[in-house]
């Protein structure tokens, strides 16, 4: 995929549906009673990974010109599988579709590609042992493949060492299979759309502080859901609005929870122009964003806030190449067990364009502001990466190739087209 240099960005853009929401829907729809339909859903490869999976353990899902429609069976009513559950490269289905699993009447086995099969999985393993979970690494690696002998399991209080929704989820799935209340604290809060989500649905979830508990054996009933264009796809378009000169770029009914818009929040301390139109507080909050071009300079970004943009670092990491001044990012080691080691995956990249930056333990150093040229760019097929260096091609000299750049199937499609509409 080869970029090039564009000026004066104009237009307006839906991103496609929140993954996480996307995913949890179909999930939590599967095991309600009736028919949930979800509006807006993300059709990327990981999305349709969870559809695969639920499909295979007999529920029925009809996709109607992008609108999902998932004929659940209530909280016991899966079947066994009729093959083995590909996850694709999915770590949300991984581990979200483990703690369903680990309560059922039946044995399962989880696959995926050959990143997933890297991805840590003790994480979610340590809780649901506990829970007197039969969850075995078949490969004796603490990855994927997965092999799930599904029966009643024990409510526990689960101390996570990391801030993380798909470990918090995990848990709180199983939980509902569960003899009593079960209950999650992380180390800082992590983004919170299961907890949303299931009460939508009917169950009994409460949040307090860093704490999730929730009540075993929920009755869910069928709901009607509007996913949210997704913060993570818009990040790149929110980039591209402030780098680009003579840029401005409405995103439309993009989901803003707090657990989720750290991005927003850093762009703001590196002196951005985001304007906030149409907010809607109901359920899952959104807006639409009014993004300007603007002279960013460097900040420090690192504690509490990571789990809130974990997502959006790679974008960060280039909008910090191009901002005055240095920024330092800090307490993410958790992106060296994403798609890719993010952290050097960045570094290396960045790098071959001239940027001035040094991988950390934990994050990067960026002493940004130099001028960047073209070059061959390895995305490790890694979508969000892939995505990143899309923006940095749009803002260096001379053009900027991406090996492997069709990864952004996994979450976006459409991105190359929406951001070329966007220059013509």
């Amino acid at each position: 995929m080869e970029i090039k240099k564009l000026t004066n960005l104009h237009g307006e853009i839906t991103v496609p549906g929140d993954k996480s929401i996307s995913h949890r829907a179909v999930m939590f729809g599967s095991l309600a009673k009736g028919t949930t339909r979800i509006i807006h859903f993300l059709e990327g490869a990981d999305c349709l990974s969870t559809i695969s999976c639920f499909r295979k353990m007999g529920i029925d899902i009809e996709n109607n010109n992008g609108e999902i429609l998932v004929h659940g069976k209530g909280l016991r009513g899966l079947s066994s599988p009729t093959d083995i559950l590909d996850v694709g490269n999915s770590g949300t289905t991984t581990r979200l579709i483990s703690g369903i699993l680990a309560g059922q009447n039946f044995v399962s086995e989880l696959t995926g590609d050959n990143s997933i099969q890297s991805r840590p999985m003790k994480r979610i393993m340590t809780p649901l042992l506990s829970m007197g979970a039969d969850i075995t690494s078949i490969k004796g690696n603490n990855c994927v493949p997965l092999r799930i002998a599904g029966h009643p399991l024990k409510a526990i209080h689960y101390d996570s060492p990391v801030a993380s929704a798909q470990v918090k989820s995990c848990v709180l799935l199983a939980g509902m299979y569960s003899d009593g209340v079960t209950s999650v604290t992380e180390p800082v809060l992590s983004r919170n759309h299961t907890e949303i989500m299931l009460n939508y649905f009917g169950a009994q979830v409460t949040s307090e502080g860093t704490t999730a508990s929730i009540v075993p054996e929920p009755s869910l009933h069928a709901r009607e859901i509007t996913v949210p264009g997704d913060i993570s796809s818009a990040a790149y378009f929110i980039a591209a609005g402030l780098l680009v000169p003579g840029s401005e770029i409405l995103l439309k009914n993009v989901g803003i929870n707090p657990t989720r818009d750290g991005l927003l929040r850093v762009c703001k301390d590196m002196g951005a122009d985001i304007t906030m139109l149409n907010v809607n507080m109901d359920g899952e909050p959104t807006a639409d964003l009014l993004v300007r071009t603007s002279s960013l300079h460097g900040t420090t970004v690192g504690g509490e806030i990571i789990p809130t943009l974990i997502d959006e670092i790679p974008m960060i990491a280039v909008m910090a190449a191009f901002a005055e001044g240095t920024t330092i990012i800090k307490d993410a080691k958790e992106l060296k067990v994403k798609e890719s080691d993010r952290i050097l995956v960045m570094a290396e990249n960045l790098s071959r364009m001239g940027a001035d930056i040094t991988p950390t333990d934990d994050g990067m150093i960026i002493h940004g502001g130099k001028p960047l040229h073209g070059a061959v760019i390895d995305s490790y097929l890694d979508h969000r990466v892939a995505m990143s260096f899309a923006i940095a091609g749009l803002l260096c000299d001379g053009p900027l190739s991406i090996k492997g750049g069709d990864c952004v199937k996994i979450s976006y499609p459409e991105f190359y087209e929406d951001l070329y509409r966007l220059g013509e």
